[in-house]
């Protein structure tokens, strides 16, 4: 009984965000529909702000849905509908936002990061001193003995 319970849980709970889309915003074209589906998946709700707005319940998700949902159905195309929702919202309304001026710090300083972190190790493997071994003078030698000897005892 408990596994059966279980798995019915996990199933729901994977299931969950199909429930975000209410039926009355689904369109009876079902190629629109997926062109909205796709299109809803790249746009971020700007209340839970991790989750797409075809995954939130939020209110403002919802009329994002219906918003992209109309522009579709007035004949935008797909760049056309991010376009106008990004002029509304910015660009942060977009999960994977696009590489501009704006963003391309952004986007570069992972490299820059790696970049300075390397030319730092290379800067200080040609700092460090070689290591090499010592040629002693026959002083030195005959010194070392005496010590040596002198720790023995």
């Amino acid at each position: 009984m408990m596994p059966r319970l279980l798995l019915a849980f996990v199933l729901l709970l994977l299931a969950a965000p199909a429930f975000a889309v209410n039926p009355d915003e689904v369109l009876a074209d079902p190629a629109l529909e997926a062109r909205a589906r796709a299109l809803s998946a790249e746009l971020r709700c700007m209340v839970c702000q991790n989750q797409s707005i075809d995954d939130s319940n939020a209110d403002l998700a919802k009329d994002l849905r219906l918003l992209v949902r109309e522009r579709i159905t007035d004949g935008d195309s797909d760049e056309a509908v991010l376009n106008y929702i990004v002029s509304r919202y910015g660009e942060f309304v977009l999960l994977k936002p696009r590489f501009s001026i704006k963003t391309g710090l952004l986007w570069m300083t992972p490299l820059l990061l790696a970049g300075a972190a390397s030319a730092g190790l290379v800067a200080m493997a040609r700092r460090s001193p070689t290591r090499t071994s010592a040629v002693l003078t026959e002083e030195e030698r005959a010194r070392l003995e005496v010590i040596l000897r002198s720790d023995r005892m």
